[in-house]
């Protein structure tokens, strides 16, 4: 969910629902998003640094023993470092439950603090007849009228962009923002199954100037043992300067009512703030690549007794892959490559139900979007699949760097090679492609490799969400979800 949009309706006491970003990161709160896309999850996003080292008896130790744990020291206070740059959550569950929560009050979420057991796991409603639906479109303010985007449109998606890149995910210290590119939002928008209904924009009715905009996006859900058709809800943002006219939870619930008459009554999404009704919490880690650039832009600092040249050390990466059989994914590898990805996710509580379609669509390889790679073994099998996709943020009034390269990691299955070989290689892949930081989620099995592959972890919560959905909370390694 955007932080721009988290703070319109927090503000209002109406705080939104949507939108999956480091980062999406610093995080995507925003700045998690930003920072891990800058992080944040748009979207949209953020912890508290390691520690190592402590209770040491001096005199037990040789002095390998000793330089080991310098090493550590250093990498913790890497860590540290990584987070000192991005605000911490902004607020707790306690914090949030004694907030009033005007909007989300009247809709189908459960309520902040309340239990929920596994025998109701399901629908806060129940789904209504079409005839009982509202038909018409929410009412605007004055002045204001909605518009369905034709994300084909060149010309509308250019609108889109510019939106997003001015008003959209932030860090809280106007640093960085997020830059969905163009052909990156056509991607997003327009997986299979999408509808032009559900890009839902709104627009000066004197000038046409775009000005707010939701979308939806199908996706088939597991949710603990129920499978369930819902949507993807991204992308909510409204223009700064009309952040008190309250229209974020009008988007919200006009997406809903559209998504609705669709048959479709529930919906998925991510915030880097405590909402009534969360689902799981997760963390973004930012590993970085790009050590230099990322001081100078005060993404992260150096350390005490830290010098550049001794972080640049510790952050080197090899310049080739190591696993035999790494390489990068093609057309003839899907249906492998789908296989193990199908196997992989079922044994979450949370994750996608992917057709080979909907799996070709969002991890084939496309230039500045997706980077997805296999490891062939000699007789050609495919016995392991990881992706990442990229997503850049503007750094804002610095004299020299304009652009943050971030890349983030998205799906993977690993059935031979181990996790933190796989990731390893995708390091240097993305170090070698000029990315600047590499940001990654503490769901599936990814705490395997984290502070092996020296990731810092953020300072702030990304929470899940299901609209009208009640069911347990899960810990993050039972989540299998990734919203761009």
């Amino acid at each position: 969910m955007a932080e721009q949009e988290q703070a319109e309706l927090n503000n209002t006491n109406e705080t939104e629902a949507t939108v999956s970003e480091t980062t999406k990161s610093k995080k995507k709160n925003s700045q998690e998003k930003v920072a891990a896309a800058t992080s944040s999850t748009i979207d949209v996003i953020d912890g508290n640094s390691t520690t190592a080292g402590q209770n040491i008896n001096n005199n037990a130790r040789s002095v390998e023993s000793v330089q080991d744990l310098l090493k550590k020291i250093v990498l913790a206070e890497q860590a540290s470092s990584l987070s000192n740059n991005r605000s911490a959550p902004k607020s707790d569950e306690e914090a949030a439950s004694r907030q009033e929560w005007k909007f989300w009050h009247t809709q189908p979420v459960p309520s902040i603090g309340k239990k929920v057991t596994s025998e109701n796991n399901g629908p806060v409603e129940e789904n209504k007849p079409i005839e009982e639906l509202k038909q018409e479109p929410y009412k605007l303010p004055d002045g204001f009228t909605w518009d369905e985007i034709d994300i084909l449109d060149d010309e509308q998606l250019r609108e889109l962009y510019v939106l997003l890149n001015e008003n959209y995910v932030e860090d809280d210290d106007n640093m960085f923002r997020f830059d969905y590119s163009m052909q990156f939002l056509r991607w997003a928008l327009c997986a299979p199954g999408w509808i032009r209904k559900w890009h839902a924009a709104v627009r000066v009715t004197k000038s046409r100037k775009m000005v707010g905009f939701i979308s939806a996006v199908p996706i088939k859900m597991k949710a603990y043992e129920k499978i369930v058709p819902m949507v993807e809800i991204n992308f909510l943002c409204v223009h700064k300067k009309l952040r008190l006219k309250r229209m974020a939870p009008v988007l919200i619930k006009e997406i809903t009512r559209r998504v609705n008459v669709e048959g479709i009554f529930q919906a998925v999404y991510t915030a880097g703030v405590v909402l009534p009704g969360i689902v799981s919490k997760c963390r973004y880690w930012h590993r970085s690549l790009n050590v230099k650039k990322l001081i100078a832009v005060r993404f992260s600092h150096l350390g005490r007794n830290m010098t550049l040249q001794r972080m640049q050390k510790l952050y080197r990466l090899p310049e080739q892959t190591h696993v035999k059989g790494f390489r990068e994914m093609r057309e003839a590898d899907v249906p492998k490559a789908f296989a193990l990805l199908t196997q992989y996710l079922s044994k979450f509580d949370l994750a996608p139900i992917f057709t080979q379609e909907e799996f070709e669509y969002l991890c084939q390889n496309r230039p500045n979007i997706v980077s997805s790679f296999v490891v062939e073994q000699e007789d050609g099998e495919i016995t392991d699949f990881i992706s990442y996709y990229h997503l850049s943020s503007t750094i804002m009034n610095h004299p020299q760097y304009k652009t943050l390269n971030a890349c983030y990691m998205y799906y993977h299955a690993a059935s031979r090679t181990p996790l933190t070989d796989l990731v390893n290689d995708c390091l240097i892949q993305a170090h070698n492609n000029d990315f600047d930081v590499f940001n990654a989620l503490d769901l599936m099995d990814n705490s395997d490799f984290l502070e092996k592959l020296k990731f810092g972890v953020g300072d702030g919560n990304l929470q899940y969400y299901i609209y009208n959905w009640q069911c347990p909370q899960m810990n993050p390694e039972k989540v299998a979800l990734l919203l761009q």
